[in-house]
């Protein structure tokens, strides 16, 4: 099985980069001509062929959508974190709600097209170590999502988790909570992509079964961030458990 990985995962990785590098410039050729919704366009695009390119190491993906949304309304996004492949299938999957996400700002410089997404999309980029910054950012996030009823996405565990979930942390829900006071909270689990990149980088793992399920939407108007972080770490878990058993 190794020796497949390895020679899957040297295709994949040239496929990967090749889509990051050709979707650069045409990123910056889209949103200093035509603006922000057509650079919109080609982050969905990047974001397909980013996603398609995992049937390369054999991997299969399933998307199962949100149920009985609220109209006119933005949504915060609260996911569980396993890898960077989350945020390529939140792209894909969600683009109709144009979600934005909570992102450290160490990732806006040096990577090709996924820095420049992050500057140009109204991204909230965080430094951990700056308190007041953070939650500046994610404040204006919340104020943007609510004024054009678009979604953020934050990963509340902070940093990934392969196996099981680490603490929700409620401090960034509770600011766009309150930034974004109509907005209903989404919980999405996320499933098989910290087994993907189990490596890290290399080799990628082949033939995972990829999922993103978006749970039972909620109004938070009348509950804590701490009742929120709580509630969506339930159902997330529980979900996952749920998908496991199966498998």
């Amino acid at each position: 099985m190794m020796i497949i990985n390895y020679i899957l995962s040297a295709l994949y990785i040239v496929y990967f980069f090749f889509f990051l590098f050709l979707f650069h410039p045409i990123q910056w050729l889209a949103y200093n001509l035509f603006g922000l919704k057509a650079h919109r366009t080609t982050v969905d695009l990047l974001n397909f062929f980013l996603l398609r390119g995992s049937h390369l190491v054999g991997s299969s993906l399933e998307y199962n959508p949100p149920a009985n949304l609220p109209k006119d309304k933005p949504l915060i996004i609260i996911a569980n974190h396993q890898s960077m492949y989350d945020i390529i299938g939140i792209i894909w999957f969600m683009r109709k709600h144009n979600p934005i996400f909570v992102s450290k700002s160490a990732l806006a410089k040096g990577i090709p097209s996924i820095s420049y997404n992050l500057r140009k999309s109204k991204a909230a980029l965080i430094d951990r170590s700056n308190r007041k910054q953070a939650l500046t950012a994610i404040s204006d996030l919340g104020k943007y999502i609510e004024k054009n009823n678009y979604s953020a996405v934050i990963f509340p565990e902070g940093t990934r988790s392969r196996k099981g979930l680490r603490k929700f942390s409620s401090g960034g829900i509770e600011v766009l909570m309150k930034s974004a006071p109509s907005a209903y909270i989404l919980p999405v689990t996320v499933n098989g992509t910290g087994k993907m990149d189990a490596y890290k980088v290399y080799p990628v793992n082949s033939f995972i079964k990829l999922s993103w399920t978006a749970l039972q939407a909620f109004d938070p108007s009348k509950m804590s961030a701490t009742e929120v972080a709580a509630k969506t770490k339930k159902m997330i878990e529980e979900e996952l458990q749920r998908q496991n058993t199966i498998d």
